[in-house]
């Protein structure tokens, strides 16, 4: 037992090998790793139970709110806005994001399934922005096009690898045989 707990500890852990400078990018990478997956997860957590920072409690998707309905119907301008307001409260669109929220945030906390995480994550925050477009403050780019980025080069890097369970989460049979599952 002491042995299987020792192997697989060494195996969630990044090698110590390598440059200073290489173990420090692959650390700040798992740091913003981290970070990103804390961003998916409490937004997921806020509209489950509605912790009244960004949800009150009486609009929580557990009392019944809709976690797409008030940004939808009142938040989106632009081009897109009668596709947006559509969709507004549906349930399926409710389900859809709170599953994309929970499932991308524990990706990324896990270090785990790191390119579907991007490519999920990538295509929720697009969807994002052109709810807003025109962005605020800037012709075209805002927070949203810059996390997208960020969740691609998470997973290009292996970024799972490091303080998470990329590198365990690649040996499994299912994900040698799928590799878009790493």
């Amino acid at each position: 037992m002491a042995a299987t707990i020792e192997r697989i500890s060494a195996e969630t852990t990044a090698p110590t090998t390598g440059t200073p400078r290489e173990r420090a990018v692959r650390y700040l990478l798992a740091g913003i790793r981290l970070a990103l997956g804390w961003i998916f997860l409490w937004a997921f957590i806020d509209k489950l139970f509605g912790l009244g920072l960004a949800t009150e409690s009486k609009n929580a998707w557990i009392n019944g709110g809709s976690p797409t309905e008030g940004f939808l119907t009142f938040g989106v301008a632009g081009p897109f806005k009668d596709v947006y307001a559509g969709i507004a409260g549906a349930a399926w669109a409710d389900l859809l994001f709170m599953a994309g929220l929970a499932g991308i945030g524990v990706a990324l906390l896990l270090g785990i399934g790191m390119r579907a995480a991007a490519v999920a994550g990538g295509l929720l925050l697009v969807l994002m922005w052109t709810a807003v477009l025109p962005p605020e403050n800037n012709p075209f780019m805002d927070d949203h096009l810059i996390y997208a980025a960020v969740l691609a080069v998470l997973a290009l890097v292996d970024a799972g690898d490091t303080w998470g369970l990329g590198r365990v989460w690649a040996r499994l049979p299912i994900v040698q045989r799928m590799r878009w599952l790493r």
